[in-house]
């Protein structure tokens, strides 16, 4: 199964026909791509099942009109096993940006937390998963990030990157984390789930 959310709705592509929520079903192949986000856009729909009998091939066919914008991130812990977060556009998110040309996942993951964060001695423990969400910006993008799973000795005063909106950035410990997680986006929730099922 593959999640894509557009303003945290999600469009689920799988290849099983059981029934596991409320969302309308489609068969994918049969959808105009730009109208079901058009209505997610637009609060018209929840979310939606398309259903693909072959997921690769679904997955595939969904991306086809799409610009594909990768991008890298971390959920950090520190020696405590607290949890680094950002706050930019008054929501709680985990540090993440574009991968640059010839650049590795990895080390766009590493540089993208150093800069939004003014953190080091970042160390990627493990990859965890990847996100996917539509945004419009000269025409519909998707994101698609890839998250590392990194810890951090580093003792110093953090330091938000201002010039991107970031306007705080704290480790934060399992109770906090979960008050954050109520005001973050549906991907840093899976981020974070897929965190905590080790």
């Amino acid at each position: 199964m593959y999640k894509v959310f557009v303003n945290d709705k999600p469009i689920i592509i799988t290849s099983s026909s059981k029934k596991t929520n409320n969302f309308t079903v489609y068969v994918l192949k049969k959808i105009v791509i730009n109208e079901i986000i058009r209505k997610l856009q637009n609060n018209e729909v929840d979310g939606v099942n398309l259903y693909a009998p072959d997921l690769e091939k679904g997955w595939v066919l969904f991306l086809q009109n799409l610009d594909i914008i990768p991008a890298a991130g971390g959920l950090v812990l520190n020696p405590k096993k607290e949890v680094l977060f950002i706050y930019r556009n008054n929501i709680w998110d985990l540090p993440k940006g574009w991968i640059e040309k010839s650049e590795s996942i990895e080390t766009a993951a590493i540089r993208e937390v150093e800069e939004e964060c003014g953190i080091f001695n970042l160390v990627i423990l493990k990859k965890l998963t990847t996100t996917y969400h539509i945004y419009n910006q000269n025409g519909i993008k998707l994101k698609e990030t890839h998250w590392f799973l990194m810890q951090s000795d580093y003792n110093k005063e953090l330091v938000p990157q201002l010039e991107e909106g970031i306007t705080a950035v704290m480790f934060k410990n399992e109770s906090d984390t979960d008050k954050a997680l109520q005001n973050t986006y549906a991907n840093i929730q899976l981020v974070y789930d897929t965190y905590q099922q080790g």
